[in-house]
Parts: structure tokens; sequence; C-alpha cells
């Protein structure tokens, strides 16, 4: 993984520190269904309560009510760390929105490339998997946790400023953000607490078309444990308005105080 050229991001630590001793709050068989053939799926209300609760995300594509929805591309995550293991390479694919009642499963889940897959053979993701690898519940649920409420915070707080710097936003009557990709790579598979800090970010626009990109490490105390990327693409793309900003993030705020509330 390359890093990439700052783009003037004022560099902070988000507060996400989990350690294996805590009670998890991310109890996963509470947002799938598991049914006896090694298949899989999600209901609305799964989706939308762990976006919601667990990280934090109000993205309106994950409202129980969206005309347009789709399970979370975490909750994706976190299920396949919790069913395959943790390997020290790891990079997550997403090919298509997964959406509620479809029944889904891994392929080969003893491969190095991994699908998630439907019963008609529609591919959804892809996992890229080398290196050492544990299969530990414990760790699994730290890792993903801990990852999840540090993604799930990517609007306003990381994308509005990338937008701000190249004069571009998303189109505010259909704020549309999808998940592309995400890698991780650690150095070892044995730490017992974990933060995440963001080292760089950027945004590459091309046309009404715009691509994030986040990049973090993993720390145990003041040890750097690994390093993950995350890729957004935006769509829909129009010259920044900083008063239209203002109000998208004012109602994405009042959703968040409605739901909590």
């Amino acid at each position: 993984m390359q890093p990439l050229k700052p783009t003037g991001f004022n560099k902070s630590r988000f507060g996400y520190h989990l350690t294996n001793e805590e009670k998890y709050s991310m109890n996963l068989s509470d947002f799938y269904i598991d049914s006896s053939n090694d298949q899989f799926s999600f209901s609305r209300e799964h989706g939308s309560h762990f976006a919601k609760d667990i990280a934090g995300d109000f993205n309106p594509l994950h409202d129980e009510q969206a005309k347009k929805f789709c399970i979370p591309g975490d909750l994706l995550f976190s299920l396949s760390l919790a069913k395959l293991g943790v390997s020290k390479n790891m990079q997550f694919t997403f090919n298509g929105m997964v959406t509620e009642g479809v029944d889904l499963h891994f392929s080969e889940a003893d491969s190095a490339l991994v699908k998630v897959l439907d019963t008609a053979g529609k591919e959804y993701m892809t996992i890229e998997r080398s290196g050492d690898a544990v299969q530990n519940s414990d760790f699994a649920s730290l890792l993903a946790q801990s990852y999840v409420a540090f993604s799930g915070h990517t609007f306003p707080h990381v994308l509005v400023p990338l937008m701000a710097e190249k004069n571009v936003m998303i189109n505010p009557a259909r704020p549309l953000v999808i998940y592309q990709n995400m890698s991780i790579d650690l150095q070892r598979l044995d730490f017992k607490s974990v933060s995440l800090e963001i080292t760089n970010t950027q945004l590459q626009v091309d046309g009404k078309r715009g691509k994030a990109v986040l990049q973090f490490c993993f720390k145990e105390g003041d040890e750097i444990v690994g390093h993950g990327e995350k890729v957004m693409v935006l769509s829909g793309l129009r010259e920044f308005d900083q008063q239209v900003i203002d109000n998208l993030v004012a109602e994405y705020d009042v959703w968040k105080q409605a739901y909590i509330c």
C-alpha cells in the first residue's frame, strides 16, 4: 500500500479505543440471520440498526424506509472476520449492494480469494487475504468494532473538508456515497487493545464523480501495529456551496438526534 501525498488534512486521532477485556456492545448475532446450510441474510432492521447503533452512520441508504436501501459494507466486513478469521493482509472489494432478504454464502472459505455470492451466483464482495491468520472470536470482534466505529464517522468529519478543498460537493437531494473497497495490513495478530488514527486523506475528482481515499493506522498504545485504507466513490458532484453543505450537515445531525432521542 503506497502512502498518499498529504492534502493539507490536519491529522487527528479518532477516539475509538477498545480492549479485549471490555464487554462488546456489538453482538453480531443480533444483526443477521444464520441458516443451517451455511447461508446468511439480513433484514432492513438488521442493516439500519447496525449502521446507527454500532457504526454511528446515518447514511440515508441504511434507513429502514429508504427506497434505495443497502446493508452497510462494514456489517459484511465484521461478519467476514467472525466467520473466516483475521489474516495479516486482507482486502475487501464491494461489487454490489446487498439488500434485505438475499441469501448469501462465502465461496471456498479456505481459499486466498473468497467471494460473497447469492444463490444465483451474483457476486457482492470479494476478500483477498494473505499472510499469517488467526481464528479468534475476541480478536475478530475487537478489530471489527474498532474499525466500524472509526469508519462510520466518515461523513461529515472527513468528507466535508475534502470536498471544500476540491470545491465540489455531493448532490444534497441525493447524497450518494458508495463504499468501494477497504484493506488492512497488520504487523501482528496478538494485540489486546487498539485505536485507529487517520494518517492521510485524498479526494480525486473526475467530472461528476470522485474517489475519496482515507488512510489510517492501527495502534496499541503508542505502537503502530498495522495500516489500512478505505476508498469511497462519490457521485453527482457539483460546485461546492458552503450554505448548502451546512444545511446538509444540519439535516444529518437532526436525523441522528431524532434517532438517539
